[in-house]
C-alpha cells in the first residue's frame, strides 16, 4: 500500500497494490498479476508464494524483488525512502 501511494499519481505508471497475507485489504489474484506488466515484490519469500499459488501463469510474470523486509508500518519515512530508491531503477 505505501508503494501504492506514492505513485499513485506518478504519470509514468499506473500501480495496484495487493497482498498474499489473509489480512491483507486487497489479495493478490490472477486477474491483477495477468494485468501488471511488472510485479514487485518485498521478500524473496512473496515471489516464491505468487510461483507457488499461480504455478500455471508464475512463468509468464515479470517479478522483482525488491529485497526490503515486509515489517515496516505504511508510509514509514525509512521504508518510502527504501521503496524509491528500489522502484526507481523499473521506471523510465
Amino acid at each position: 500500500p505505501t508503494a501504492e501511494a506514492i505513485y499513485r499519481d506518478d504519470p509514468r505508471v499506473e500501480v495496484r497494490s495487493a497482498g498474499l497475507s489473509v489480512s491483507a485489504r486487497r489479495h493478490v489474484t490472477e486477474k491483477l498479476l495477468l494485468w501488471a506488466d511488472l510485479v514487485l515484490v518485498m521478500e524473496p519469500s512473496h515471489k516464491r508464494r505468487i510461483h507457488e499459488a499461480f504455478p500455471e501463469i508464475a512463468p509468464d510474470l515479470k517479478i522483482e524483488v525488491l529485497d526490503i523486509p515486509d515489517d515496516y508500518t505504511f508510509m514509514h519515512p525509512e521504508l518510502m525512502q527504501l521503496l524509491r530508491d528500489g522502484i526507481e531503477p523499473f521506471l523510465p
